[in-house]
């Protein structure tokens, strides 16, 4: 692929919400060109929340409501919520009347056409030749999209009234009949836009026949971001947090001690992926490597400064880049017949699917096999009754623990294992199990929910602030050696 000179970044919902902070810096680049990007957009901060479900708490927005609600109308009280918040976030970026208007026009278009097809839909669904449980997919793509497509909206008019050639690209696919794949999809939106003399605003949200949700979920800003970089052959894919990619979460080390990362490449960035801490979707991060495009992951708030650039780069030093940690239930499946049989791990592993529950980490020996899995306690009962029904008579256990890595480009020969045990031992924090990969790309130290702030911070000061200091004085001590010229 032959890569162009301009970059597509991505900004999240956080951020978005404070976009009239980042106008001068990030937009309009303090008076220099604005021009050779692509931005990809999410939605204003809460607003996909209200559109399907919370992420964390699981509350449930207007798509929970309605999948839970044959007939009455809850779901259009949630719907009024949505249209509440989303005037309520462009009211505080926009401050012109006209486009204050515009986007209140936009907000509603999009809103009532949503709730008119919710009510059609639901209409139909009254008669027993319909189901709504097979169309509650397509509901959840198009909710999902009215986010995004304010966010792009209303950023188009702010730009455009700061003076920038902005252009509004919706992939959301509103009132489009057309079935478009999402090569097609992208390409269609980006078919004649000039990226030297406009600034392209795009979606994260593609309408598409592969279903964005169905395959990613909430992931999908990010994958519909990395497709776009590698269809136009971007130079480089950057996203902007509200914060740097450091060695620790600050609120657990202090911000004094954390370290932002600067380089790291992509098998740190998926194993930060398996740790809940996202640096990018992974598969959106395989098409940016297949495609030999860079990640840089900045601060929105901090455009001088480079970030941390993502690439397929070895570490010319190895060392613990970041310490994470995240809670998990440990699944045990406990079975005296267990060995020398065949299948127990297939069968464990579709239950797992079947509820779609992500695994962190896996151990097993002669007669019990555990995984650590990331998902709720409702979710991990599920796939539990499961596997009593297919096996009576073993012992089945769900334990809450927490997963602290130590992650890095490389681990070779740090006796990091080592080191990091002999500190949780002298802290007084006696790991529940402990595992190290051939690849020393990370070691996983599992312990008591109760231990792991703690377990982070002595790893975190053991691993990466003591080799920090080690290094400095080694370079200071190399320096002071070298002969001097003497006048």
């Amino acid at each position: 692929m032959t890569h162009q000179t301009h970059t597509v970044e991505k900004i999240g919902g956080t951020s978005m919400s404070r976009s009239a902070e980042l106008l001068n810096s990030l937009f309009l680049r303090d008076g220099k060109d604005p021009y050779n990007r692509i931005f990809v957009v999410s939605a204003y901060a809460g607003i996909t929340n209200l559109l399907l479900e919370h992420k964390k708490t699981g509350d449930p927005g207007v798509y929970a409501r309605f999948a839970n609600a044959s007939t009455d109308l809850g779901w259009s009280d949630a719907l009024n919520s949505v249209s509440d918040a989303m005037t309520t976030a462009h009211r505080k970026v926009l401050d012109s009347s006209g486009d204050l208007r515009e986007a209140d026009d936009f907000v509603r278009d999009r809103i009532e056409g949503a709730r008119s097809c919710l009510i059609d839909l639901q209409r139909l669904c009254s008669y027993g030749h319909f189901r709504l449980s097979q169309h509650m997919g397509i509901i959840r793509e198009l909710l999902s999209g009215l986010g995004e497509s304010h966010s792009a909206f209303v950023t188009t008019l702010l730009l455009r009234r700061a003076g920038v050639n902005a252009r509004f690209v919706d992939l959301g696919g509103w009132r489009d009949e057309r079935v478009l794949t999402l090569e097609e999809r992208i390409s269609e939106g980006m078919r004649d836009v000039d990226v030297t003399t406009e600034l392209p605003i795009v979606t994260g949200y593609a309408q598409c026949s592969e279903g964005l949700m169905s395959l990613y979920d909430r992931g999908y800003s990010e994958v519909t971001f990395s497709r776009i970089a590698a269809q136009t052959g971007a130079a480089e894919a950057i996203i902007h947090k509200e914060f740097h990619l450091s060695s620790a979460d600050p609120k657990r080390v202090g911000l004094e001690n954390v370290r932002k990362l600067g380089h790291t490449n992509y098998d740190v960035a998926d194993q930060l992926s398996n740790m809940g801490m996202e640096a990018i979707h992974p598969s959106a991060a395989k098409t940016l490597r297949q495609s030999s495009i860079p990640l840089r992951v900045t601060n929105a708030f901090e455009p001088a400064d480079p970030g941390t650039l993502i690439d397929d780069s070895t570490s010319q030093t190895p060392r613990v880049e970041i310490v994470t940690a995240l809670d998990v239930f440990a699944l045990e499946v406990f079975e005296q017949d267990m060995v020398g049989v065949k299948g127990y791990d297939a069968t464990i592993l579709q239950a797992l699917t079947r509820h779609r529950v992500s695994i962190v980490a896996k151990s097993s020996n002669a007669n019990a096999i555990t995984h650590y899995v990331d998902s709720s306690l409702k979710h991990v009962k599920r796939v539990e009754n499961d596997l009593v029904a297919e096996y009576p008579t073993a012992a089945i256990t769900a334990r809450a623990l927490s997963v602290v890595a130590a992650i890095g480009r490389d681990l070779g020969g740090l006796s990091a294992l080592g080191r990091g045990l002999a500190a949780l031992d002298a802290a007084g924090i006696t790991p529940v199990a402990v595992q190290q990969g051939p690849r020393n790309v990370d070691i996983q130290f599992v312990t008591t929910r109760e231990d792991a702030d703690a377990a982070v911070k002595v790893l975190h000061e053991s691993l990466i602030e003591q080799d920090s200091v080690a290094k400095t004085k080694t370079s200071s001590d190399a320096k002071s050696s070298e002969p001097r010229l003497v006048a």
